[in-house]
């Protein structure tokens, strides 16, 4: 039993993380896609001290 649950926890657990990050991704790439999101304060032609796009 523990020969099997072990090895399909880490395979459950990375397969997690795997989803997570593509979803993560297509959020990324929609945002960039969209002309009307608010810039990153990171951005080269975003005020510094202005309010971070994500709060």
């Amino acid at each position: 039993m523990v020969d099997f649950l072990l090895p399909a926890l880490a395979f459950m657990t990375l397969l997690g993380v795997v989803v997570f990050a593509f979803m993560s991704q297509e959020k990324i790439h929609k945002r960039m896609d969209d002309d009307k999101a608010r810039k990153s304060t990171l951005a080269a032609d975003k005020d510094s001290h202005g309010k971070p796009a994500d709060v």
